[in-house]
């Protein structure tokens, strides 16, 4: 499909720059194959069934974002008065090393050597395209986590303005109350909007809940820059399904009750798991699935999502789900009743329109 029929424009004043308090007084727009409706987060209960499954994201962001003084590698003492660098980790390697993007990259080489703070530094292992360097720090596992959380930033995306130091309010904003597992580099923020006040209420309302993990990468922020989607390739993410979820949700089906992917990771690692009779099966590993209309979803019946990018693969995946024309009419009402867009804005509850073709 062309690129450009997933385009929109968007008032900046529209990108939310921070989260409404409480989260769940958001407002949530209700997509469904005969039109949309107005609501609110908080409004969830009414609009799900008892029997009814959410699927959550238990990942939790890692302060990501760091800044150093770039030296040698060759003479890995403190590099008074070097350049600075700044480098957004977005994927663990099995070796130890980490992926990420460096500004500026193109004065980086493998020899050299960045320093963040005493005793905490990395090496330049390698140089990929795009702005994206692989890294070797000198501190792994709980130790690396604990500087990680002393001197990194949380890794907003950049449609969100901070100074470089950050705002210490989003280590607790940009971070859902699922959070569980360390690992993602942006947050799964259609669980943003939960509060213990609406999880008591689905709960109340008989509403299940089960989670998964999927570890989200700086890729979905990306734009899809080939002018067809064909030629796209898409960020793999990694993610796991345990047995014990996989039988939940299939129950869960079996009693009658549909499947609400709570974000686009969910929803992503649900119909990666999914086989072609729509049974959940356990799955461990990377996920690189590129959802666009004409896919035919096996597993997902509902799903809450935020209002995503223009020309994203996130905005394919919805249109995917509800329909073009149906998420096109709906962004068109955001815009013009005064929606907020992106990571910190409104939901969206979307029905799956099969017959969107």
């Amino acid at each position: 499909m062309k690129t450009d029929l997933f385009d929109f424009d968007l008032p900046p004043e529209l990108i939310a720059q921070k989260p409404i308090s409480p989260r769940d007084a958001a407002r949530m727009l209700e997509v469904l194959p005969t039109g949309h409706r107005d609501a609110y987060v908080r409004d969830l209960p009414d609009l799900l069934n008892p029997g009814d499954v959410m699927v959550v994201n238990d990942t939790r962001v890692i302060p990501a974002r760091l800044t150093g003084r770039r030296g040698d590698a060759a003479r890995p003492g403190p590099p008074e008065g070097g350049p600075k660098v700044e480098v957004t980790l977005h994927k663990w390697n099995e070796d130890g090393t980490w992926r990420a993007f460096a500004r500026p990259a193109r004065k980086l080489s493998p020899r050299d050597h960045i320093v963040f703070a005493p005793g905490f530094s990395c090496d330049v292992i390698d140089k990929l395209e795009m702005g994206e360097v692989v890294l070797r720090f000198n501190k792994f596992g709980p130790d690396l986590q604990d500087a990680l959380e002393q001197y990194g930033v949380m890794p907003l995306p950049p449609y969100i303005k901070r100074e470089a130091t950050g705002d210490d309010a989003d280590k607790d904003d940009y971070q859902t109350l699922f959070a569980a597992r360390d690992g993602a580099v942006a947050a799964p923020t259609a669980s943003l909007h939960f509060t213990p006040e609406l999880l008591g209420a689905l709960d109340d309302r008989g509403v299940e809940r089960v989670s998964l993990t999927l570890h989200v990468g700086a890729g979905t922020f990306l734009p899809v820059r080939e002018d067809d989607t064909r030629h796209h390739v898409m960020h793999s993410e990694w993610g796991e399904v345990s047995e014990r979820a996989a039988q939940f949700i299939n129950q869960a089906r079996d009693a009658g009750g549909r499947i609400v992917a709570v974000g686009s990771t969910a929803m992503r690692l649900l119909e990666s798991a999914a086989d072609d009779d729509g049974r959940i099966q356990p799955f461990r590993g990377e996920t690189d699935i590129f959802i666009t209309p004409g896919y035919r979803f096996k597993a997902v019946d509902l799903m809450v999502t935020n209002f995503h990018l223009p020309r994203s693969t996130l905005f394919m995946l919805v249109s995917a789900f509800a329909g073009l024309d149906a998420m096109q009419a709906a962004y068109a009402h955001a815009k013009d009743t005064g929606y907020r867009f992106y990571s910190y804005g409104d939901a969206c509850l979307l029905h799956r329109n099969d017959g969107a073709g």
